[in-house]
């Protein structure tokens, strides 16, 4: 079911692979889209995506009473989308919550950053993928940083709603999946991102790291992801828990209802044998073997990361330099071009701009670890051709000029 009529900015260009008997779209009225899909006698709504959060609680409210279907309800949906709001409600439940305000104007954002001190991240409301995520040192900077972010569309094509500036937080940052049943959480997976500062970026995602289900920080962030899942208000269905471990505990950068993205499942499915789709699936249909088994710790029968190339570059591609080398490293198992010879390249500046991401599996960890850091090794300006453009050498002179060194 498609949530909106317009393809979102996001997935523009982007076909889903996979055939449909049947293609509904929503245009507003959740009653006439419930009756509609109810003559398929569902037995679960869920949301693909960020986009159809609220969506899904709505149908799936709606359709409870005549079909018995689990529901989340929709009390609580906007504090499952608007980043305001959720850690304002994990925080009424006694939980840590980032310091933080709902932009106003740019005199309140200012005051408030001189007081705070230090860096803050402002982001819109009801984004993701790293949207429009800006990390700022100075109050002038957070002003700056309103200024281009007010009024503009999200990668989902929805118009601003608003803005949310907060306390940077300090931390590796782990994602727990999960799925639920009847209020009971299961964990299928823990991954640890690991980041780079680039492009003017401080917290940039290079790679995720499937991690053992139980450990000293694992069991931290577990522990406090399922009390952000009650605080929500999920009680049914899968999610996606984004944490920092930070120096006085665990404290969530944001919350998702819905699948992981990055194809995490997939990775996992490889690693584990299961995944989050898999457990949801049994989480709706058989409620009964999801309960026998809730709480079972996963398996890793190997090691499995995704990576990311990182571009510093802007122009028209030409090539990638030491692409074979890259596909040589033992632990790498495919590697995919999001931006093919003769597109244009930019920096990489979130989640939606990689040029190259990688899939990586090994029995022996430390080797998928080795490569991992190989691949970073491997990226920077070297690693990009590009091609000569009308006005390149008139360019390069005005810069040379600028910087006072002779042009050749």
């Amino acid at each position: 079911m498609q949530s909106t009529p317009e393809v979102p900015a996001l997935y523009a260009g982007k076909p889903d692979p996979h055939p449909y008997a049947v293609d509904v779209t929503h245009h507003g009225d959740v009653q006439a889209t419930a009756d509609r899909i109810a003559e398929f006698k569902p037995v679960a709504v869920m949301a693909a995506g960020e986009l159809g959060v609220e969506l899904a609680d709505s149908l799936s409210e709606t359709l409870a009473p005549a079909l018995g279907m689990p529901t989340n309800g929709t009390a609580l949906s906007r504090p499952r989308r608007d980043k305001f709001d959720m850690i304002e409600r994990i925080k009424s439940r006694g939980l840590r919550g980032a310091e933080q305000i709902r932009v106003r104007d740019e005199e309140q954002l200012h005051a408030w950053h001189s007081k705070v001190g230090g860096r803050v991240v402002l982001k819109p409301l009801r984004s993701a993928a790293n949207d429009g995520v800006s990390w700022c040192e100075t109050p002038d900077d957070s002003v700056r940083a309103f200024r281009a972010l007010a009024g503009r569309r999200n990668i989902f094509s929805e118009p601003s709603d608003g803005v949310v500036a907060q306390e940077y937080l300090v931390g590796a940052e782990y994602l727990i999946n999960t799925v639920s049943r009847d209020g009971r959480h299961h964990v299928t997976d823990i991954w640890k991102t690991h980041r780079i500062s680039a492009n003017g970026v401080p917290d940039l995602n290079v790679a995720c790291h499937l991690l053992p289900r139980r450990g000293e920080i694992q069991d931290q962030v577990v522990e406090y992801g399922f009390q952000v899942l009650d605080a929500l208000g999920i009680r049914h269905g899968p999610a996606h828990i984004e944490v920092k471990a930070t120096p006085g505990g665990p404290c969530l950068v944001e919350m998702g209802a819905r699948i992981s993205g990055l194809d995490l499942p997939g990775f996992t499915e490889r690693a584990t044998g299961e995944s989050q789709v898999g457990w949801s699936i049994d989480a709706y249909t058989d409620p009964e073997r999801f309960h026998a088994r809730c709480g079972e710790d996963y398996v890793l029968s190997r090691s499995v990361a995704w990576a990311a190339m990182v571009s510093p570059v802007k122009g028209r591609l030409r090539a990638y330099r030491g692409l074979d080398e890259l596909k040589s490293l033992e632990s790498v198992e495919s590697v995919s071009t999001l931006v093919a010879p003769g597109g244009r390249l930019g920096p990489t500046v979130d989640d939606s701009s990689y040029p190259v991401t990688l899939t990586l599996a090994h029995d022996v960890d430390e080797i998928l670890l080795r490569d991992l850091r190989t691949v970073h090794f491997l990226d920077g300006h070297g690693f990009y051709e590009l091609e000569d453009e009308p006005g390149d050498e008139e360019q390069a002179e005005v810069e040379s000029a600028l910087e006072g060194e002779p042009v050749a």
